[in-house]
């Protein structure tokens, strides 16, 4: 009874804490409300037509139900080569699975895989390329391997000099900036550039930013960049999504969680992947409390998910009145609750500092710290993260 007792406690503790901090100037909106750039086609099509186009793009880069590649293709724009992220050009790839170059089926145009060991574009693959058109559907997590997608295209760009349109979408996760700056001792391809967890931009505004502060830009050399804006679209605004990033994040839920639970994916916690609620759900074999349970299983998006066919117990986290009172900010209250709750050594995995961006976050959860304690040392950071920042906004 104990373990069910501090289940409930946590729960409702978090919950009240969201609801004392929620800012009354944050407000729903529905993705379809918004104008993203590549829905404004009379903006960038003069910018391409007659040129050599290359387009880094997934199954998110769609407007009104039909590809981006598909439309431009009927506008009579030459698109020579598709730049695909991690997950895929059809984003049917599991997490951290390797994608080979192909040909797309439909169009016969070429498909470089940007994920793997082949991360930036060689000078081969942007030969006979004028300029590269980029529109992928971010959710605003440093460890979402999109923005590392974006850094290494800069970098070609800068090396290859090739022009870079990009086409902004707004961000789920845009309404906050939260968590540790990355210690670029830690840098990877789940961490890139020394900002927040939680960065609280758009993608058009974080190549802005990218371009123009040497702490971020990935070459000495700035870029020829052009950043087709969004139209009705402000910070203020917690976007309900309508399409789908990646294959494990499904859902308007596990979006705005991912900030949170994605922390799990470097410990010995699963987030649900294997199920019908990844990234809404968090559990381990070993977790006392069997008021919810699950069992990963293999699928089309978790080929081989973490405790295959073994019965998992914790906390479902998918419950949208939880979504109605977002604190706008991490939750770190799970973590340190598993933490507990589970007494492993071997809770933290080679892959938690990465996600973290640091190896602070681990030794004070390890020596038992509390939430506020373990904020008080990365806000000094946030504070300076904010000063750069507010010079890219392009949305209020």
């Amino acid at each position: 009874m104990r373990i069910i007792s501090l289940s409930a406690i946590i729960i409702l503790y978090v919950q009240c804490l969201f609801s004392q901090t929620k800012n009354e100037k944050i407000f729903f909106a529905d993705e379809k409300s918004i104008i993203k750039g590549n829905e404004q086609i009379s903006e960038f099509l003069p910018l391409i037509l007659n040129k050599k186009v290359g387009i880094v793009a997934n199954s998110s880069s769609v407007l009104q139900n039909k590809h981006l590649v598909d439309t431009l293709i009927s506008l009579n724009v030459t698109i020579v080569k598709i730049f695909s992220p991690e997950h895929g050009f059809r984003g049917t790839a599991d997490a951290g699975e390797k994608i080979r170059d192909t040909i797309d089926a439909k169009t016969g145009i070429p498909i470089i895989s940007l994920y793997g060991k082949h991360k930036e574009p060689t000078a081969e693959d942007l030969k006979n390329i004028d300029v590269l058109l980029f529109d992928l559907q971010d959710v605003g997590v440093r460890f979402y391997t999109y923005i590392s997608t974006l850094y290494y295209i800069m970098k070609s760009c800068a090396v290859f000099d090739k022009t870079l349109i990009v086409l902004d979408r707004p961000n789920p996760n845009g309404f906050y900036v939260d968590g540790p700056v990355l210690d670029t001792n830690y840098r990877s391809f789940v961490g890139i550039i020394p900002v927040p967890l939680v960065y609280g931009m758009t993608i058009g505004e974080l190549a802005l930013m990218m371009n123009n502060e040497s702490i971020f830009r990935p070459s000495n050399k700035k870029i020829n960049l052009k950043i087709i804006p969004l139209k009705n679209y402000s910070h203020n605004m917690i976007v309900k999504m309508s399409s789908v990033p990646s294959p494990n994040l499904n859902s308007w839920q596990s979006i705005l969680l991912y900030p949170s639970l994605g922390l799990f994916e470097g410990t010995i916690v699963s987030v649900g992947r294997g199920t019908d609620k990844p990234f809404q759900i968090v559990g381990h074999p070993q977790y006392p409390d069997k008021t919810f349970c699950f069992t990963p299983r293999p699928n089309l998006i978790s080929k081989k998910p973490k405790y295959k066919d073994i019965e998992c117990c914790g906390l479902d986290l998918s419950s949208t009145d939880y979504l109605k009172n977002h604190p706008g900010k991490i939750n770190l209250q799970w973590l340190i609750h598993f933490y507990k709750v589970l007494k492993s050594k071997k809770f933290f995995d080679k892959n938690f500092d990465y996600h973290a961006g640091n190896s602070q976050l681990q030794k004070d959860i390890s020596k038992g710290l509390s939430e506020e304690k373990i904020r008080e040392k990365w806000s000094k950071d946030i504070e300076n993260f904010l000063q750069i920042r507010k010079k890219y906004l392009l949305y209020d």
